[in-house]
């Protein structure tokens, strides 16, 4: 006879093993099926883009590929507005991860006309929503049960952000890391990097090609050099706040207009239109270009990132549709560019640190923001990101460019906010007065000064002993 012991043992690795190997594959079929539809949604906006870009006037294109998005969506599928992946957040969370077949070819029309006429806006936002609208209807189609209905539908957000980005870890890390503020759930971990692996693949296979760029230049490492890092990551958290702020402007403003969606659209291209004639059109559109040459070591002018910021809201809250996080590393990148000018410090390291510390701050995603600086730029940058990344993160506090992410932490003991919440409902108030704030950031600095003196003090040599006197 086997022991008791030993037969649940077994049966429990027994289980382990099956839910691993099961996983294991309804994952890459995941990722296969959003590996193909990343390709096919890349070369039309390809094709889209460069069949617009061959007339001379297609600036005139963008009010009304703003109108005409706006009309799709409002009249199709209400839940393909913005830029997509707010809605997959809030359909896992309310919807346990049900998202309507007719999302997908209405986003996926919607984010061509909008990026292809001008519209700054991104395509990893549509990726993911695409990807998951796919994970849900096959959920749907082999009659899974909810809870293996909502890791599938997060195994495509995965797929979609990795096979876009080019980073198959750092964007199944996104996919799981945006739908909470400070959690994980790692019970989707396996799935979601064995579908963004397969769907990065998938996707090379069938020729898109990736951005990766290495930064070779990075200064040896000092205490002063490290602080303009600390510093750097604050700077980059103010960037993301204010792109949060604007972005949630932007929306009030359009619901108390008394247009409709599409006449919102049309306008609002004409307000593009007119910014771009009068300071520069490299504003519009995706911005590629602008990002590349900044991580190059190119000079952009100093306003680019309040400019992209400025664009990308017009663009999102007057009815067009795609992604927001191509704006934040065009907003990140830029922002990194002043922010070395201003203590003449290498553009092209801090370009890199910008681009993925503003997405961190703007996406509450630290950990998927550092990772994503090892994939784009190399290991060297790395330790220096993940710090700025962090401070970035911590600076926006409790709110987010996706208002449907969910609390799971508060960023500091010192404020009060109801945890489980959604970002857009949550209210963060000061759990302690300004007078105990600041004795408390005073007794903090006085014993890292203690500290600091201790083991100067230790550090010391004691002076050699005498020499022994002759007899």
């Amino acid at each position: 006879m086997v022991p008791s012991n030993m037969r649940r043992e077994f049966t429990e690795e027994s289980i382990l093993l099956a839910s691993v190997l099961k996983w294991f594959v309804l994952a890459t079929i995941i990722g296969v099926i959003v590996g193909f539809s990343t390709a096919l949604f890349i070369r039309a906006l390809h094709w889209a883009t460069a069949s617009v870009l061959q007339f001379r006037w297609h600036l005139l294109a963008l009010p009304f590929g703003l109108c005409t998005s706006a009309w799709l969506v409002q009249r199709f599928a209400p839940d393909a507005a913005g830029h997509g992946t707010e809605k997959v957040i809030e359909a896992v969370h309310k919807q346990s991860g049900k998202i309507k077949a007719v999302v997908i070819p209405v986003k996926l029309v919607a984010t061509i006309v909008t990026l292809a006429s001008g519209g700054s806006a991104g395509k990893e936002g549509p990726g993911a929503q695409i990807g998951a609208g796919l994970a849900s209807q096959f959920a749907s189609l082999f009659r899974f049960n909810a809870a293996d209905h909502k890791k599938l539908v997060i195994c495509g957000i995965s797929a979609g952000f990795a096979s876009i980005f080019g980073t198959p870890i750092a964007g199944a890390i996104f996919g799981i890391e945006v739908l909470f503020v400070g959690s994980l759930l790692y019970d989707v971990l396996l799935p979601s990097f064995v579908a963004g692996i397969i769907a990065h693949q998938v996707a090379g296979a069938l020729g898109v090609t990736y951005f990766y760029h290495p930064i070779t230049f990075i200064p040896a490492f000092t205490e002063l050099f490290f602080i303009k890092v600390a510093l750097a990551g604050i700077f980059f958290g103010f960037c993301a706040f204010l792109l949060i702020e604007t972005m949630r402007w932007g929306q009030g403003m359009s619901k108390r207009l008394p247009l409709s969606l599409p006449v919102q659209g049309f306008l609002g291209g004409l307000v593009l239109v007119g910014l771009s004639l009068f300071v520069s059109s490299h504003y519009l559109g995706l911005g590629l270009g602008v990002i590349q040459s900044t991580l190059e070591g190119a000079q952009v002018p100093w306003y680019a990132f309040l400019m992209k910021t400025i664009f990308t809201s017009v663009t999102l809250t007057v009815g067009g549709s795609g992604g927001i996080v191509t704006p934040i590393f065009f907003i990140g990148a830029t922002s990194g560019v002043f922010f070395a000018n201003v203590f003449h410090l290498d553009t092209a390291t801090f370009a890199a640190i910008g681009l993925v510390s503003v997405l961190a701050g703007a996406a509450n995603a630290p950990l998927a923001a550092s990772i994503m600086a090892v994939e784009l730029f190399g290991p060297q940058v790395a330790p220096y990101a993940a710090v700025a990344c962090v401070i970035s993160f911590l600076i926006t506090g409790h709110r987010s460019v996706y208002p449907s992410q969910v609390l799971a932490i508060r960023k500091s003991p010192s404020i009060r906010v109801e945890l489980g919440e959604e970002i857009e409902e949550a209210e963060a108030e000061a759990n302690v007065s300004s007078q105990e704030f600041f004795k408390q950031i005073s007794r903090s600095m006085t014993r890292i000064e203690a500290l600091m003196t201790s083991r100067r003090r230790k550090g010391q040599k004691s002076p050699p002993p005498p020499p022994p006197k002759e007899t």
